[in-house]
């Protein structure tokens, strides 16, 4: 497994993150711990929750709980993993009366790590996300709560998810006039049909220090070829219309390659420089096992080429690179 830092953090994480979403939905907690074994046993120590997920079924805090049970077993699985989780969401949780709602109070932030350290049964994450911004709280107030967090031992770095780039940059100077290490990273979309970071919030990680990691690097299956059947039992029909030649083009130049869509659109990801990793969201072993095939995968100048002519980036420079 080749690994990476965390932005500038003296933290070195595998280049995939294990995506955990589907466990507890449609992954079955027996075949979860088979992915966590599997990826551990592969050198992956970057694991990525968040403690609504199980939304999909209505069953807020599942994956957490079977994290949670899978450290239960021992064998240093807790010690390897190198585990992230999100605040923000809606937990449903009567007990938070009027701030169940989405949003990132200190109230809500120091209660709902709380409830996730029991669920994932360990005193500690090492890296905490805000799921996403809450622009009805103030800087001072966000960064006490994880100021606090951290002075206690329970988080070892924050991360921002969904940030756009002015908002990242407004954060670590407000953390840095504090000397406060502020965001470590950022998450966001990031695939060859979502390419908007490459324009402002990667060469803002990149400037400020920050690791990026992507999340739906397959965009919900959309890349992960099968055809139009496939992306229609998926519920992307509207999807497959709009992308529709790109996705002929993409699929030829895959089979051209003796390769298959997914590893490609995943291996393409891995190409950017400022990338920490992408996420890897298997729902089965079998996929899992699959994912690890893109470490192998070496795309020449002329397949990025046409990957970028296939599906284009955002286009043009920041304005301060042209010469007026």
């Amino acid at each position: 497994m080749e690994y990476t830092k965390l932005g500038r953090t003296g933290l070195s994480v595998s280049k995939l993150c294990l995506g955990t979403m589907n466990f507890g939905s449609t992954t079955s907690e027996k075949d979860a711990f088979r992915i966590m074994d599997a990826a551990v046993e592969a050198g992956i120590n970057f694991f990525d929750t968040a403690n609504n997920y199980g939304f999909l079924t209505g069953d807020v805090g599942i994956t957490e709980k079977i994290i949670g049970r899978w450290f239960a077993q021992g064998g240093s699985r807790r010690e390897k993993v190198v585990l992230a989780t999100k605040v923000h969401e809606d937990m449903h949780d009567a007990n938070d009366g009027p701030n169940t709602v989405p949003g990132l109070s200190i109230y809500k932030v120091r209660r709902h790590l709380e409830a996730s350290l029991k669920r994932l049964q360990t005193d500690h994450v090492e890296l905490y996300y805000m799921h996403h911004i809450d622009r009805s709280v103030t800087w001072q107030e966000t960064w006490d709560a994880f100021e606090n967090l951290f002075d206690r031992g329970l988080i070892d770095y924050v991360g921002a998810s969904n940030f756009p780039a002015w908002e990242i940059a407004r954060a670590q100077g407000e953390a840095k006039a504090r000397h406060f290490m502020g965001i470590a990273v950022e998450q966001d979309k990031y695939s060859l049909t979502c390419r908007l970071p490459e324009l402002e919030v990667f060469p803002a990680c990149e400037a400020l220090g920050v690791g990026a990691v992507a999340w739906g690097p397959l965009d919900g299956g959309l890349l992960a070829g099968g055809g139009e059947e496939s992306l229609r039992k998926r519920n992307n029909a509207k999807a497959y219309e709009k992308y529709h030649a790109q996705l002929e083009a993409f699929h030829k130049l895959c089979s051209d390659a003796g390769l298959h869509e997914a590893d490609v659109a995943l291996a393409w990801t891995l190409t950017n420089k400022t990338l920490t990793a992408p996420i890897i969201g298997a729902r089965t072993l079998e996929q899992f096992e699959n994912c690890l095939k893109v470490l192998e995968i070496k795309m020449d100048e002329s397949m990025i080429a046409e990957l970028d002519r296939i599906f284009p980036g955002p286009g043009g420079a920041a304005p301060e690179a042209y010469a007026w």
